[in-house]
């Protein structure tokens, strides 16, 4: 500001004149208006990969749903890597802003690959084998074909969620740096909006994005989530004006290192000498006393996020083998009135437009938004008067049970469509650029398991929010918060690890002679055994929370 003098580490605004409330609500608006866009990208993305991968680019099932898995586990567990780079090099605004371009161009090379000519110039030749019905006699399987351009699409896949992850660990705390001062109801009320913002992007990339991608194509359904994200980088920067900003303040995850290394490890540590050019002086504030019980703090908090883990996996099948499994159910047209293509003979073309599969994700987001107000505005009050009110690692327990009877639901379903497909009971139809070979039972079947998973994140995932900031030590919390998220990255991966691990021969998701479809495969046993493993964490996650809370008591 002009005839301001500025320190190398102070706060400042871009717009002179203090904390002006009209000024500070517009930031903020500008703040929720690209976290809504941003989420649409990311939705955009996330919805259909598994169809994308499936029947654009001819990936086997189980392929498409790794790739799906692998996806969203890298944008929670790279989510620290952006905030670490924001604390200590960049600061919050400059990281957003860098964070929204490489986001653009990811996700124009995810739009290039939707293009043919874009394929062949990154990837090579488009392999001509179509989806073809199961192998009917025993003994012919054929070998799973290597997935026709992996590497660009998993270093494309990877990019995007860098870029999702380190605008998602920023994008918060800048958000609550333009409502600072401005009172504790202000910081709240922004916060609420910040969540429903959320929820506003994924209805529209669900509603408008996943209907474009499965009904006219994946070029323009992929080159949506790029405007979304074009329009979001415009608006972040016209509104720069009018945000206030901060400078790079350092990192406490330097000093957990640096402690876990001298705790795990005391002979390979070797202080720094005082003439060390890479030593610095203590940030202020800091001191190895408040280090020492920040360190304590984390090593107490760990043990009940980690057994949150395994919720996260089965989590995170919504948006991959949930969906694998809906694209072999019936899937009914829009309007009921054109003539339905479901027994058509293969080859036959598809009439009217389909209801998209990713719709079913609006189960989940409904639920969040009609029962999460009614929580907390009824719900809650009336336990909290008759004193019932559970704490949120119970909540946390109860989610687990929600997930696990989600997962159930997936697995009995799973076993009465091949019911179905063993006798020889099928319907073709065109999604997509493929054939699918379904059950003839609707697709909403699936709307018990998609609703069941809804209401778990409700109990597990918000009340896991909650606990994590609350217990974390405050110089700590915005750590901790990454930590968290990390954690639900590495459920992710590790469902993706497992679902590897099934696809090897003799395993229930190995079925190559299916090319595409997975009506020879036992995703049943997978989701049973998904099943098992979320009982067995949810009866660790019980015995671990009883000794935290049972520490805590003074």
């Amino acid at each position: 500001m002009p005839g301001e003098p500025r320190g190398h580490g102070e706060r400042r605004a871009l717009l002179a004149g203090g904390p002006r409330p009209g000024r500070r609500r517009a930031a903020a608006g500008a703040v929720l208006l690209v976290q809504a866009l941003e989420r649409a990208a990311f939705f955009g993305v996330a919805g259909n990969l598994v169809l994308y991968l499936n029947s654009s680019l001819l990936w086997a099932g189980e392929q498409a749903s790794r790739a799906a898995l692998v996806f969203l586990g890298a944008s929670y567990l790279l989510a620290p890597v952006g905030g670490w780079l924001a604390d200590v090099y960049l600061g919050r605004f400059r990281a957003a802003a860098l964070s929204l371009l490489l986001y653009l161009a990811a996700g124009g090379l995810l739009a290039t690959t939707a293009l043919p000519d874009g394929r062949r110039s990154f990837c090579g030749e488009v392999p001509q084998a179509p989806v073809t019905p199961a192998c009917p006699a025993p003994g012919c399987p054929r070998p799973v074909p290597a997935p026709y351009c992996a590497p660009t699409l998993y270093v494309c896949l990877l990019l995007l969620a860098l870029a999702a992850s380190s605008v998602r660990s920023n994008l918060t705390s800048f958000g609550a740096d333009q409502v600072l001062g401005l009172g504790r109801h202000a910081s709240r009320c922004f916060f609420n909006w910040f969540y429903w913002s959320i929820n506003v992007g994924a209805v529209l990339a669900l509603l408008v994005v996943a209907f474009v991608q499965q009904n006219v194509g994946f070029l323009l359904g992929y080159s949506l989530p790029v405007g979304c994200v074009g329009l979001a980088f415009f608006v972040f920067l016209f509104a720069t004006p009018v945000f206030v900003t901060k400078p790079p303040e350092g990192s406490q995850v330097s000093s957990m290192l640096r402690l876990a290394l001298q705790h795990c490890c005391p002979r390979l540590w070797r202080p720094h000498s005082a003439r060390d050019p890479e030593q610095r002086p203590p940030q202020p504030g800091a001191s190895p006393e408040q280090d020492i019980a920040n360190f304590r703090g984390l090593v107490k908090l760990l043990p009940v996020m980690v057994t949150l883990v395994p919720y996260w996996m089965v989590y995170f099948q919504m948006q991959s083998t949930y969906v694998l499994q809906g694209l072999h159910l019936h899937i009914p047209n829009i309007f009921p009135n054109y003539p339905s293509n479901s027994s058509a003979a293969l080859g036959a073309p598809a009439s009217g437009y389909k209801i998209p599969e990713a719709w079913l994700l609006l189960a989940n987001v409904v639920v969040l938004l009609v029962l999460v107000p009614v929580k907390d505005r009824l719900l809650d009050p009336w336990l909290l008067r008759r004193q019932l009110l559970p704490s949120a690692l119970q909540k946390m327990a109860l989610g687990m049970c929600f997930s696990f009877a989600s997962v159930l639901v997936a697995g009995f379903l799973e076993m009465k469509r091949l019911e179905y497909i063993h006798h020889n009971q099928t319907v073709s139809q065109q999604i997509g650029d493929s054939v699918y070979y379904a059950a003839p039972l609707s697709v909403w079947w699936q709307t018990p398991q998609y609703l069941l998973i809804g209401v778990s994140e409700m109990f597990a995932s918000i009340p896991g929010l909650e606990f994590a900031y609350s217990e974390a030590p405050r110089s700590m919390q915005g750590a901790i918060m990454g930590i968290f998220f990390s954690l639900s990255g590495v459920g992710s991966l590790l469902g993706s690890g497992l679902v590897a691990l099934l696809s090897l021969p003799r395993g229930w998701l190995h079925c190559p002679e299916d090319q595409g479809n997975i009506n020879n495969c036992r995703m049943d046993r997978y989701f049973f055994l998904l099943a098992g493993i979320q009982v067995a964490a949810a009866l660790l996650f019980v015995w671990i929370s009883r000794r935290y809370e049972r520490a805590a008591r003074p």
